[in-house]
């Protein structure tokens, strides 16, 4: 029975997870090219949208790790802690950099989440060898 709701909880999450980054490309892209000229309702509509579908993916989240075993759990909390601590630490050490014009390039913020992306992927593959 505990695979039956572990599938069942993936399964939700991929579908939250798509739910999601389409009303964030809704949001981030709609402007320019569904309603051109940029309309202000619309686009707060569309970041509203996002807003809600990402609360929806985080319940989904919360959810799938209920269902998961004790050690996926703990794998992924581990991967989620090192990937908050990285964010946290680049974040904030490009933000001091920057205020004391150490920085000679302004980055553009997608690179934060796609450098979490690659610390979460790499320790969780990372955990999963740990605890063959």
């Amino acid at each position: 029975m505990q695979a039956h709701s572990e599938i069942k909880a993936t399964a939700r999450l991929a579908l939250w997870t798509l739910a999601w980054a389409a009303t964030l490309a809704l949001a981030k892209f709609g402007p320019r090219l569904l309603w051109d000229p940029p309309q202000e309702v619309a686009s707060w509509a569309a970041v509203a949208v996002n807003l809600a579908v990402g609360i929806g993916w985080i319940v989904a989240f919360t959810r799938f790790l209920r269902a998961v075993d004790e050690l996926q759990r703990k794998i992924m909390q581990d991967a989620l802690a090192i990937t908050l601590g990285v964010g946290w630490v680049v974040g904030f050490a490009y933000v001091v950099a920057d205020a004391a014009d150490l920085a000679t390039r302004d980055v553009d913020i997608a690179v934060l989440p796609v450098l979490m992306g690659v610390v979460f992927v790499m320790a969780f593959a990372f955990g999963r060898i740990r605890y063959r």
